[in-house]
């Protein structure tokens, strides 16, 4: 499917700019797609290389959990969960504890911590994949995780709206966290029906309640604070929870008496070879995206989507924010700048711009996730991984939209 689509890019645009050469005598579009390919080639590199100080204080960070124990500790805790919804892993792997750590970075919207955790725990369910070019059940429900990606602080969106002057920077904080619950949820039952997991048994039922409770809590909580200090809130606790978890980690370590900075220092000295190894992976996808963005044909396709609405009377104005549903499983980067362009656009208030915000965070990026999880452990057949993902990236788009229209009061 991954190469199918790369190819389907490539060949898209190439056509568009033959078509403008032919019938308009116009070269303009074969130097913008062009120039795309450079730009985009050198923004993988940038990314790679940018990727080694983070990956490397993160893998530093998770050598620290394995090496004091706590990986086994929380592996016990959670085996009887993980066992049933990833059944090839077995007892106490530090798997367990890798993707919990991953998964409460994404809650927290710490993509930077996220990231590292992700690609670790990638490497670890490798050890028990035995066809080492093909993804395993276990490694595509935990890159669907990643893909639906809840996020109950989008502090990046928050950020971006208070810049360009929005009026309540926060006013996209409960349809942003519904939005994402969706997605994550269509994405996770959709594997596990695939997958044929007991949806039924008691542990997974009773962990989904507790979710549930969660999620309500805290929406309940932050919805009586004013929009200014949800923002604060919001970016405080996230950094608060952040720092305190390194804290109780070193403190683990300090009471079991590892050597910190030694254990530190060897998982940092990973950072290096898995951003090298995500290069080739990032580059084939993003020049692909640059040059399919550049060959003008999402324009093309949101004109054709604003007529067709007006034709049956439907209303229109959701297409305005398609941009960024449609650059948001291809590009972080790209829907972030197509986000931000809805806001310069039709202004930061407007619901264009308000309905861009809530799908930006309605799901991760996901042939980002895909490409870069499954490179960095050299797994080229994906086999329904990107199938599912793009469906609960539908779900969580179409359910942005959808609270768009419920929660927008301008």
């Amino acid at each position: 499917m991954v190469n199918v689509l790369w190819i389907g890019m490539f060949l898209s645009a190439i056509v568009a700019a033959l078509y403008h050469l032919i019938f308009f005598n116009d070269i303009s579009l074969f130097n913008k797609i062009t120039e795309a390919i450079f730009k985009n080639a050198q923004a993988a590199v940038d990314i790679s290389i940018g990727l080694i100080g983070i990956l490397s204080f993160w893998l530093g960070i998770l050598k620290l959990v394995e090496e004091s124990g706590l990986s086994e500790a929380i592996s016990k805790k959670l085996y009887p969960l993980f066992k049933i919804i990833m059944k090839d892993i077995p007892q106490n792997s530090p798997a367990i504890s890798t993707i919990v750590l991953n998964m409460a970075a994404n809650f927290l919207g710490l993509d930077n911590a996220a990231t590292p955790m992700g690609l670790k725990a990638m490497e670890q369910l490798q050890q028990y994949n035995t066809k080492k070019d093909t993804a395993s059940d276990a490694q595509i429900l935990f890159m669907i995780i990643n893909a639906s990606s809840v996020t109950l602080i989008p502090i990046t969106i928050f950020m971006y709206r208070s810049q360009m002057g929005a009026s309540y920077p926060t006013d996209v904080f409960i349809p942003i966290l519904l939005a994402t619950s969706v997605s994550t949820l269509v994405g996770f039952l959709s594997v596990a029906i695939k997958q044929k997991i007991n949806l039924m048994h008691p542990i997974i039922l009773k962990f989904f309640c507790g979710f549930i409770l969660i999620i309500c809590s805290l929406v309940l909580g932050f919805y009586y604070l004013s929009p200014a200090k949800r923002l604060a809130a919001s970016a405080a606790l996230g950094n608060i929870i952040l720092l305190l978890l390194i804290g109780a980690i070193i403190a683990v370590c300090i009471y079991k008496k590892t050597h910190c900075y030694e254990a530190f220092v060897a998982g940092a000295k990973e950072g290096f070879n898995v951003a090298i190894c995500i290069l080739p992976y990032l580059l084939a996808m993003l020049v692909a995206i640059g040059v399919f963005r550049a060959s003008g044909i999402l324009d093309s396709f949101i004109d054709g989507i604003k007529y067709l609405c007006s034709s049956y009377n439907f209303d229109a104005k959701f297409a305005d924010a398609l941009p960024t549903a449609f650059m948001k499983p291809l590009s972080g980067s790209g829907a972030r700048a197509m986000m931000i362009e809805a806001m310069q656009t039709f202004g930061p208030d407007s619901f264009a711009a308000f309905t861009s915000s809530i799908i930006q965070g309605s799901t991760e990026t996901t042939f980002y996730v895909l490409t870069v999880y499954f490179g960095a452990i050299n797994i080229s057949k994906t086999r329904y991984a990107l199938k599912y993902a793009l469906l609960s990236d539908f779900a969580g788009i179409v359910a942005a939209i959808l609270l768009a229209y419920m929660f927008y009061n301008n």
